[in-house]
């Protein structure tokens, strides 16, 4: 059975909203408190905009000890990537999570490439004076770390795809989007309260289109479990502050495009999860095949947000990184 795209997957969501919409749920008070409770919970990462040659670029840190570059995936932000990576900030690192083009208080350029993302984190880089540094990138951010270890391959000391949504030889082109599919996504996904309204009424069916992951898989997971997963939904709101990047994921990361693997010298580990919907084995498999030297690891089951894997991931992304050398420890202010 062929993996759906992001793009059909944002396409049949706004569809459904369309018809909650539709269905008049008078929830607006609920839905507007919870989009200012996003927005306080956003705020409190304590986030800078530094300008890039691609205009403003947000960054939090958390964490200290040696720098770590955590690029968020799809519907992410700021807080995605330092959230994504919170075990790490116990294990000595300094996670630095920016939010790419589209994002909260990144800018959208009018070239918003993953080759051009990955020159804006250089820009990054170089206003915190990190020279090298391990570079992670989850999903859709998978394809700007992959850009950024092929483009300056002596900033990064590690690389470390995880459910990389990159491209797989035997991934079909989608058709193109129907006018009626374009004007959904316009006008549908623009709305917090609608957004919100999903996950209220059918938290399965997005867990199992946004987040491409069995909904009885996470119910028969650990109460951490759980709640880490449901967290990764709700926070995609205010869903409204992400637009330009969704759609620019379903663009790229919708049907991604080949890129120089083996051009890629940093030491690399790829990891993915067999019943990820979204097919990114297909996508770690190719990246290991290509890379000199890469790694793979690939669990059974966990889906897309890898349930009941969370602590084995970041386990193995320190190992792995701690046994790369060349990396440098500075501290970000």
């Amino acid at each position: 059975m062929r993996a759906p795209t992001r793009r059909s997957v944002l396409v049949g969501a706004a569809a459904t909203a369309g018809i909650i919409a539709a269905g008049g749920i008078g929830a607006g008070s609920a839905s507007t408190a919870a989009v200012a409770a996003a927005r306080s919970r956003i705020a409190s990462f304590s986030s800078t905009v530094i300008a890039s040659r691609f205009g403003s670029l947000e960054y939090a840190v958390a964490g200290a000890g040696q720098p770590f570059l955590m690029i968020h995936g799809t519907g992410g932000g700021v807080d995605q990537g330092i959230a994504f990576a919170r075990t790490l900030t116990t294990m000595g690192y300094q996670v630095i999570a920016p939010s790419r083009f589209g994002y909260l208080r990144s800018s959208f350029p009018a070239d918003p490439s993953s080759e051009n993302q990955a020159d804006a984190f250089i820009d990054l880089l170089d206003h915190l004076g990190i020279e090298r540094l391990p570079v992670a990138g989850g999903s859709a951010g998978a394809l700007s770390a992959l850009a950024l270890a092929i483009r300056h391959p002596d900033r990064c000391s590690a690389l470390l795809p995880i459910v990389p949504a990159a491209y797989a030889p035997e991934r079909a082109a989608p058709a193109p989007l129907s006018p009626m599919q374009s004007w959904i996504i316009e006008k549908v996904l623009r709305s917090d309260f609608l957004f919100w309204s999903m996950i209220e009424t059918m938290p399965d069916q997005m867990i199992a289109t946004l987040l491409a992951t069995d909904p009885a898989l996470v119910k028969g997971a650990s109460k951490e479990e759980q709640e880490r997963v449901h967290r990764i939904l709700w926070d995609i709101l205010p869903v409204s502050d992400r637009y330009d990047g969704l759609l620019n994921d379903a663009k790229l990361a919708g049907y991604p495009k080949p890129m120089d693997l083996a051009a890629i010298r940093a030491p690399t580990l790829t990891i993915s999860l067999e019943d990820d919907a979204f097919g990114t084995v297909r996508a770690a498999r190719h990246i290991a095949s290509q890379v000199s030297g890469a790694k793979l690891i690939v669990y059974a089951t966990g889906g897309h947000v890898w349930v009941g894997h969370d602590d084995q991931i970041w386990q193995a992304v320190n190992s792995f990184v701690r046994g790369t050398a060349g990396s440098q420890s500075v501290v970000v202010n």
